[in-house]
């Protein structure tokens, strides 16, 4: 699968789209759904000048094998150290949080420093500069969903909401949800709702999206043909995304690039767009396991302060 390059000339009516994610047009999004043997699809990078982190840095992530990885943008969430590793995951595991210089600042007034070997208890702190979005959740996607963007060496990846401890041992987290049910991609069936169209209701009431942004979208899927439906295979069609288990192989990279997308181009509300692209590429190896597990693997505490946003206007 090759990601595809920025082009100044395929410019959308999407003004989310910036040199970062490139410009792709609703041609470009609707052949990325079709598989084939080899593909070119939008991902995140189109600019090297967007999401910096030191060459130091960069050598350390380029070595991960095994990533459980967060971040705070915006000074918003503490940093929540894991619990319930085992010493084998100690030293096999990669624990990174991304924070940018606004959560390093708010974290040092309450003593949360760095140390000079850039950690902080067991988590590996990676400074970001230049984030590509003024919109600080869309700055949250990157990691959340393009980690392999940002591991290339990395084979499994467990991503954790900032709002949340993770307090079961990685290798432990791979073998119940990845291994044991020859799945690619774990997470959480949604508490509370079952279809994307509840979701989008539920959005709109808690004013985490204009109705305005979240109709654009619905009326999307709607001429794409996506069902109001509570179940795809059996299991909710509506997925709770605050951890999310993964193997790094070329399906599943897949599918976390074209969920990047839809976020990117319309609501940054990913559990809207999951069960789109679910539907969508209907790709083998899905699991969505019940809340209780869910529950079962982090600690949750909400989220405690508001994130700033970036007041430069993102390029």
């Amino acid at each position: 699968m090759h990601h595809i390059e920025d082009d100044i000339l395929s410019h959308t009516e999407s003004s989310r789209f910036n040199s970062f994610t490139g410009y792709q047009t609703l041609t470009e999004r609707e052949e990325s759904f079709k598989i084939k043997e080899s593909m070119i699809v939008h991902c995140g990078f189109c600019n090297e000048n967007w999401f910096q982190v030191s060459a130091v840095d960069r050598e350390y992530m380029r070595y991960c094998r095994i990533v459980v990885a967060t971040c705070a943008f915006g000074g918003g969430d503490d940093l929540h150290q894991p619990i319930g590793m085992t010493e084998n995951s100690i030293r096999k595991v990669c624990y990174v949080a991304f924070w940018d210089e606004v959560t390093r600042a708010s974290q040092e007034e309450e003593g949360n420093k760095i140390g000079e070997d850039n950690m902080i208890g067991l988590w590996r702190i990676i400074l970001v500069s230049d984030l590509p979005f003024s919109d600080q959740r869309l700055n949250g996607k990157i990691p959340k969903l393009i980690s392999h963007r940002l591991f290339p060496m990395a084979r499994y990846s467990i991503w954790v909401d900032s709002k949340s401890q993770f307090r079961r041992d990685p290798l432990g987290v791979l073998e119940a949800l990845l291994w044991r049910s020859n799945s690619s991609l774990a997470l959480s069936e949604h508490g509370a709702r079952s279809s994307l169209y509840d979701e989008a209701k539920a959005i709109v009431k808690k004013h985490k999206a204009t109705p305005e942004e979240v109709e654009v979208q619905l009326d999307q899927y709607r001429k794409d043909g996506i069902p109001d439906e509570k179940k795809f295979n059996g299991k909710k069609a509506l997925a709770e995304a605050s951890v999310i288990v993964r193997d790094h192989a070329p399906s599943t990279n897949l599918f976390m690039c074209l969920w990047f997308n839809e976020v990117v181009r319309f609501t940054s509300r990913d559990q809207l767009s999951f069960p789109y692209v679910l539907r969508r590429l209907r790709p083998p190896g899905v699991h969505l396991f019940p809340v209780c597990a869910r529950k079962d693997l982090v600690n949750s505490f909400g989220h405690r302060r508001k994130v700033k946003p970036l007041v430069k206007d993102a390029r």
